[in-house]
């Protein structure tokens, strides 16, 4: 299926009138198994403007549902190491324990063996030589203490255990718990991204056209709107690590979006954003909704390369910016790594992983590739589920987590 719809659409010549692009009513492919679960009525002829409307809502629930799962994915990861240190733990304090109550035996055959009758004061007044009997005295009290020392130890390690082995328990509790949200979240994605599989399917080739059509020129005019709002000020240069970052989205073009990706084969948005900035030596949060909301926000207008621009009001989407009003950017499915206007989504803000770092005096923007800007930035192409699925779970770091 999603073969046939991509060679219909490589073979399509982008051939809409402006009155198919302002919303031309079109006929609709009959309604088939796969048309949109949540549209059970599916209309015989909707807009093109309709269609856009939908279409743009499903990518963003699958986009919100993506984000779930990716913070889910990190806090799992994040549980899975807590587990195996408390485990790691465990397994010492066990050993120490074991060791102390090897020594509290060792104490307990010593003192039956030297027990006596007489106690030590009776001991000394009845000694021939006082000076040896205090003498004694002084090893008695040492080896009293050491015994002392001997049963708190035993006491503090079986406490110690007791405390260990109760938060391991829990730890793996905790867990489980997560592992099965996990699960939950990514049926949740898969099955959005089902919706939207059922929408391009039941589309012709003409209404995909007219769609990216469409897109486009809302894209070119949001684009020109922001540009002329004088938002950004003039072009800044990035930081070290922020020019570092920009080289390595930049050497990222061209390859698929996948949700839950972090490369190196394929990314999602925040797989590509917090790639780029762990290359340039300082790690940022997983998801573009952690990175909103932890790091240092700035105006629009103090953007530099490097710097992350976030999209939509619930922070779902993230791009790293490039200079010149241009991001670098992973858009979603059906689409590749590719440079966008910045304006190709609702612009939400910006944040700057290094606040601290000073900028370079001299910067030479990377040289883009032949075609980093070709492709919809919006990714309208067709996508199989269970097919992104199975490259998420079988290609180890390639769907880890991440938003998108």
């Amino acid at each position: 299926m999603s073969e046939r719809l991509l060679r219909l659409l490589r073979t399509t010549a982008v051939a809409t009138t402006a009155a198919m692009a302002a919303g031309t009513v079109l006929v609709l492919a009959p309604p088939s198994a796969t048309a949109v679960p949540d549209d059970p009525t599916a209309p015989g002829q909707r807009s093109v403007a309709e269609l856009l409307t939908d279409l743009q809502r499903l990518y963003r629930e699958a986009e919100e549902a993506t984000e779930t799962y990716n913070a889910t994915e990190e806090r799992l990861r994040r549980q899975r190491a807590e587990t195996d240190r408390l485990e790691q733990e465990l397994a010492r304090a066990r050993l120490s324990l074991h060791d102390s109550r090897g020594a509290a035996g060792r104490l307990a055959r010593q003192q039956y063996q030297s027990s006596t009758a007489l106690s030590p004061y009776v001991r000394l007044l009845l000694a021939r030589d006082p000076q040896h009997a205090l003498d004694q005295g002084h090893v008695i009290g040492r080896l009293a203490r050491e015994r002392a020392e001997t049963v708190g130890r035993l006491t503090g390690d079986e406490e110690r255990t007791a405390h260990l082995t109760r938060a391991a328990r829990k730890a793996l509790d905790t867990q489980l718990t997560l592992a099965a949200r996990h699960k939950k979240d990514r049926d949740g994605v898969r099955g959005k991204l089902q919706d939207v599989e059922g929408l391009l399917a039941s589309l012709s080739a003409e209404q995909l056209a007219a769609l990216a059509e469409l897109e486009k020129s809302g894209i070119d005019r949001a684009q020109k709107n922001f540009m002329a709002s004088g938002a950004l000020s003039d072009t800044r240069k990035p930081t070290k690590g922020g020019a570092r970052a920009v080289r390595y989205a930049v050497r990222q073009l061209g390859k698929p979006y996948l949700w839950g990706a972090e490369g190196p084969a394929a990314y999602d948005c925040s797989g590509l954003t917090s790639e780029a900035w762990a290359d340039a030596g300082t790690p940022v949060p997983r998801t573009s909704q952690e990175q909103w909301a932890r790091l240092e926000r700035i105006p629009l207008g103090q953007l530099r390369p490097g710097d992350l621009v976030v999209y939509f009001p619930e922070a779902t989407h993230v791009a790293l910016y490039l200079g010149d009003g241009m991001v670098v950017q992973a858009p979603r499915p059906g689409a590749t790594v590719k440079v966008s206007p910045i304006a190709a989504n609702p612009v939400l803000g910006a944040v700057r992983p290094d606040p601290d770092g000073k900028p370079l005096r001299r910067y030479t923007p990377p040289e883009l590739p032949e075609g980093a800007r070709d492709g919809s930035d919006e990714g309208f192409a067709p996508t199989s589920a269970q097919s992104a699925t199975e490259r998420v779970e079988g290609r180890g770091r390639v769907g880890t987590a991440g938003s998108g």
